[in-house]
């Protein structure tokens, strides 16, 4: 019997000499040999390396594993899911759960806005190496954002708005290498904005609604977001002087609600595309620059409850684009008559405006803060300061 099974085994041995020659003469066929060491366990098998398994399919498979453990685990630190949106996170097939999209098998995005979500963010979640899109807005997230979102090279896209998040400034933001939308807003972070933030190539900075303190760092005006939304914090000291002087492509500039003090930097006029301009509800105070008359886009500019004094620059109603100007509750003493004439939206209730009604009580009035402020004031036209913001514009455009 052993001799049998010796001869025997013997021809399998020459049945994968020659599958083998036939491998190497061009075609590809795995080649698996499985013989049984008892009786009844004899047996060949020809495959790869394994009966039951698919070799062409094996990066394919790491990669749902990979994604699969991710996204269960982030199941497990969610505590509570009311509306039922992970029911459908069930099974190894990924790309049916809710609020996960796929090209292919592989996800690429994941959108969980409004879906009232109360757990935290897990780390293995940066096993999900194609993640472009991240979006939780509005949901009841907490805690820190994993350092190891800075493995997320493909992540563009990063919305933690309406949440709970607190702590410092995610510093991982920083590192994620081609991020360029980071929102924010309606958290309880806290402490300073990092200066890193205004270097990194990012298209919006949302950060309003939040508990910010300390200075706005000196490059914001470096910048190369277009929308840049502040608002709602406990920033103070004063707008930097960069703040126009690169020629950024800013959109909207929202500062808002702060405790900023100070002048409005001359260089704002610069802004060449600002459309929307918003420094209300701050102790900023002195004279408006006459370079904001330069904003040829401008379409809402917001400067009221202030502490600003002086006359309105007289070119700034003329501004074409203009759809609100507010300045109420500041301390100006006059405006050109064009803004009279502005059509939409010009509130400038609480000033000390001769002959005005709904002005300040004259006490109020003789006695202007600020008065002793000393702003940087440059004797430019607005002509002048239109000329600047054309060669920004060209220098811009140039090859």
């Amino acid at each position: 019997m052993m001799k049998k099974k010796k001869g025997s085994n013997f021809k399998l041995l020459s049945l994968l000499l020659f599958l083998g020659l036939i491998q190497t003469s061009g075609y590809s066929i795995g080649v698996g040999v499985g013989i049984g060491g008892g009786d009844g366990d004899d047996g060949v098998w020809i495959g790869g390396g394994n009966p039951n398994s698919n070799p062409g399919s094996a990066p394919k498979q790491q990669t749902t594993n990979a994604a699969y453990r991710a996204l269960q685990s982030w199941k497990s630190a969610i505590t509570e899911d009311p509306s039922g949106v992970l029911k459908s996170w069930v099974g190894e097939d990924v790309c049916t759960y809710r609020g996960v999209f796929c090209s292919g098998s592989i996800i690429t995005s994941i959108d969980l806005n409004k879906a009232n979500l109360k757990g935290t963010i897990v780390k293995d979640l940066s096993l999900l190496s194609d993640l472009t899109i991240l979006h939780l807005n509005s949901n009841r997230f907490s805690g820190q954002i994993p350092d190891s979102f800075k493995n997320l090279d493909s992540l563009q896209e990063l919305d933690l708005s309406n949440n709970k998040f607190s702590g410092s400034f995610p510093q991982v933001a920083l590192y994620i290498p081609n991020l360029i939308y980071l929102d924010l807003r309606f958290n309880d972070f806290t402490g300073s904005i990092p200066e890193n933030l205004f270097n990194k190539q990012l298209d919006a900075i949302l950060l309003n609604n939040n508990q910010f303190t300390g200075e706005i760092p000196r490059n914001l005006g470096y910048s190369t977001a277009s929308v840049i939304n502040l608002a709602n914090n406990k920033l103070s000291g004063e707008i930097p002087t960069s703040f126009g002087i690169t020629g950024s492509k800013l959109k909207e500039v929202l500062f808002l609600n702060n405790q900023l003090t100070g002048c409005i930097p001359e260089s704002v006029g610069l802004f060449s595309d600002i459309e929307v301009f918003d420094v209300s509800f701050n102790s900023l105070m002195g004279h408006v620059p006459d370079t904001i008359s330069c904003l040829s886009e401008i379409e809402v500019l917001n400067l009221g409850h202030n502490k600003f004094s002086g006359d309105l620059p007289d070119l700034v109603c003329t501004l074409r684009n203009l759809i609100n100007l507010t300045v109420s509750f500041n301390f100006f003493s006059g405006f050109s008559s064009q803004c009279s004439s502005l059509s939409l939206g010009f509130d400038f209730t609480g000033n000390c405006i001769p002959g005005k009604g709904y002005q300040r009580p004259q006490p109020d009035c003789s006695a202007i803060p600020g008065g002793q402020l000393s702003c940087l004031r440059i004797p430019t036209q607005p002509l002048t300061c239109a000329g600047i913001s054309v060669g920004l514009r060209v220098t811009s455009t140039s090859p």
